[in-house]
C-alpha cells in the first residue's frame, strides 16, 4: 500500500506536472489522493517578432556587382549619365542661385545668339561698379543686347537691368526673405529635374533588360535590382546636395 502511494506521488513530479494533494481522513485511516493535470501550451510569436522574421528573410542591402551587371548593362555608361545629371544640377545651382548676383554669376550666364551659345563675358565687358550695381558694356557688340536681356530675365537671378544706350545697369537685389524663398523654390525645381532624369535613366535600362532574350530571368531580375540600387545612390547624392543648397539659401 505504501509503495503504491509513493509511486503515485513521485510520478507527477518527474513528468513536471502539478500535484494537487487532497487529504481525507476516514476514521483512523488517512487517504491521500492526487490529481495530475496536463496543460498543453503553444507559444505564438508576437506581432513585432513576426515582423522581424519577415525582414530577416526578405534580405537586406542589395550588393552592387559591376561584373554581374556588365553581362547585360554598360555599367560605366550608366554611371556617367547619372553623374552628368548631378553635375548639371550643381552647375545650375552655381550659375542661377546666388544669394547675391555677383559678377561671377553674370560672367558665365549662357546667351543664345545667331544659333550659337556664348557666355556673357565673351560678348561684353562686365564691371561691378559698386556693391549695389553691375555695369555691362556692349559698345563692341550692341546687336546682342536683346538676347542678353532675355537671358537675364529668364535666368532666375531676380535681376532687373536698365538699358542706357549700349550699356546695361543691373541693380543687385537686396537679400530679403522673399528673395531667399524664390531662390529656394528654383533650387527645388532644378533638383526635381535632376531626380527625374536619373529615374528616367534607371527605367530605360530596366525596360531594355526585360526585353532581352536568351538570358535567364534570374539574371535579369538580379541586374535590374542592382540598377535600381545604383541609381538610388545617385538620387541620394542629389538630394543631399539640394538639401545643403536649400538650407544655405534660406539661411538655416
Amino acid at each position: 500500500m505504501t509503495t503504491r502511494l509513493l509511486g503515485r506521488m513521485l510520478l507527477p513530479i518527474i513528468i513536471n506536472t502539478r500535484i494537487k494533494p487532497a487529504n481525507l481522513v476516514r476514521g483512523s485511516v488517512r487517504v491521500v489522493s492526487t490529481s495530475v493535470n496536463f496543460i498543453s501550451v503553444r507559444n505564438y510569436a508576437k506581432s513585432k517578432d513576426r515582423g522581424k522574421d519577415k525582414k530577416s528573410k526578405g534580405g537586406g542591402k542589395v550588393e552592387i556587382n559591376p561584373t554581374i551587371m556588365s553581362e547585360l548593362v554598360a555599367v560605366e555608361k550608366l554611371k556617367e549619365r547619372c553623374q552628368s545629371a548631378i553635375e548639371n544640377m550643381k552647375e545650375d545651382f552655381a550659375k542661377n542661385l546666388s544669394l547675391r548676383s555677383t559678377t561671377g554669376a553674370i560672367d558665365s550666364l549662357p546667351i543664345k545668339y545667331d544659333g550659337k551659345e556664348y557666355e556673357l563675358q565673351e560678348l561684353a565687358q562686365i564691371v561691378r561698379k559698386n556693391p549695389k550695381t553691375i555695369v555691362i558694356n556692349f559698345a563692341s557688340f550692341p546687336q546682342v543686347i536683346p538676347d542678353v536681356l532675355k537671358a537675364i530675365y529668364n535666368s532666375g537671378l531676380n535681376l532687373n537691368p536698365q538699358q542706357d544706350g549700349t550699356t546695361l545697369y543691373v541693380p543687385v537685389p537686396k537679400v530679403t526673405k522673399e528673395h531667399r524663398e524664390a531662390l529656394a523654390k528654383n533650387a527645388k525645381a532644378l533638383y526635381i529635374k535632376c531626380r527625374d532624369t536619373v529615374k528616367d535613366i534607371q527605367n530605360e535600362y530596366i525596360k531594355k533588360n526585360k526585353k532581352q532574350t536568351g538570358v535567364s530571368e534570374d539574371l535579369v531580375f538580379n541586374v535590374n535590382k542592382q540598377i535600381t540600387a545604383l541609381c538610388e545612390q545617385y538620387l541620394e547624392e542629389a538630394k543631399n546636395i539640394y538639401n545643403a543648397k536649400h538650407d544655405e539659401l534660406l539661411g538655416k
